[in-house]
């Protein structure tokens, strides 16, 4: 998964990326001083591997990741190549979705400074995105509309496409666009920038992050996304960079005295593996414990392919035991007598935190 951070620039993209990377990104406030992308891997925290991993006592542990990318500030006209213009554009086509920081305070320091308005810095960035996909839409109704007078199947192609156009120029992003599910196909390439689903992040600083229930940009903003369908959470990327500072021994000790149950990464994960529909399945054995990342509603064989291409086409039949189950019994011997781990067929639904082991054959 890969999750790009976007967001006017001076909004605290570099400093939000640097705490939950790790890295040691550039920040300064004055425009585009994230010139290059800068790109971050994390495991995704999970207690289940741990676990796990104290039964098996395997050789490797391998945690799911996600990727950060931090993408330069957009700056308003980006659509017609304004500040960092088709190079902003093209990184963010690379991503899965985005997480848009929107800076809650107001910071006299900042460069060119006025007063933080959410609302406004939203539909800055939603407008560039719904722009660029314009131009996209117009080129591939033109492509459309030529392919239909030799056959005729591309008639439905250029009808979506000019009811897409009529939406996008009523300034409504992609993602709100009535589609048919058969239809999601002609646009998965991630030509389509406002197609993408978007968590807000809302920065604030420490005085608005301890009182939320009164703090109106982050309430505006809530009630912005709630409107749309989308996520936003609330985080304060300086004090996120400050816990990150500390040795890992103390973050939770740190946390625990802010009141705070868990670290911005833990709840943004959370929150992507969400919007996405995402889940994780487990792998467990003396060589390797893992966890692997899959689309909710997946079944055993899509499963098996997310490991290797040739175990999903030789399925056969996967061995599948919940984790609780197994933590319960405590080996998996004794929830093999319990009658707890069953076989499943290719029509399994796999669920959220199952142990699978998979059954194949490959002829030759």
């Amino acid at each position: 998964m890969k999750l790009g951070i976007v967001g006017l620039p001076n909004v605290g993209k570099s400093t939000l990326f640097n705490a939950l990377t790790g890295a040691k990104a550039e920040t300064a406030s004055y425009q585009f001083s994230t010139i290059t992308p800068n790109v971050g891997v994390v495991q995704v925290p999970d207690e289940r591997l741990d676990r796990l991993a104290e039964l098996y006592e395997p050789e490797k542990v391998t945690f799911a990741s996600i990727e950060f990318v931090d993408i330069a500030g957009l700056a308003k006209g980006a659509s017609r190549g304004e500040g960092l213009g088709n190079k902003f554009l093209a990184h963010i086509r690379q991503t899965d979705a985005l997480v848009h920081v929107v800076r809650c305070f107001d910071n006299p320091d900042i460069y060119g400074d006025d007063r933080a308005d959410p609302l406004r810095d939203v539909d800055i960035l939603n407008t560039e995105l719904v722009l660029a996909d314009i131009e996209v839409v117009e080129r591939r109704l033109d492509k459309a509309k030529k392919n239909a007078k030799g056959d005729k199947k591309y008639l439905h192609e250029a009808e979506l496409f000019e009811k897409l156009l009529e939406h996008l120029n009523e300034g409504r992003a992609a993602r709100f666009f009535d589609m048919a599910p058969e239809d999601a196909p002609l646009f998965a390439d991630g030509g389509l920038l406002s197609l993408k689903p978007v968590i807000y992040a809302a920065n604030l600083d420490e005085d608005g992050y301890a009182d939320l229930e009164h703090n109106e940009r982050y309430l505006a903003l809530k009630e912005l996304a709630e409107k749309e369908g989308e996520r936003a959470m609330p985080v304060c990327a300086r004090l996120e960079q400050d816990i990150n500072d500390l040795p890992e021994d103390e973050r939770q000790m740190f946390l625990d005295d802010l009141g705070i149950k868990e670290s911005g990464l833990s709840r943004l994960i959370n929150c992507a593996y969400d919007l996405l529909g995402l889940m994780s399945f487990l792998t467990a054995g003396k060589p390797e414990v893992r966890a692997w990342t899959i689309k909710k509603g997946s079944r055993a064989p899509q499963a098996a392919g997310k490991i290797h291409s040739d175990i999903e086409r030789g399925f056969i039949r996967a061995e599948v035991v919940s984790f609780d189950d197994l933590m319960a019994c405590g080996n998996m011997q004794t929830a093999k007598e319990k009658g707890l781990v069953r076989s499943e067929g290719k029509d399994y639904v796999v669920k959220d935190g199952d142990i699978i082991l998979f059954r194949f054959n490959v002829s030759k």
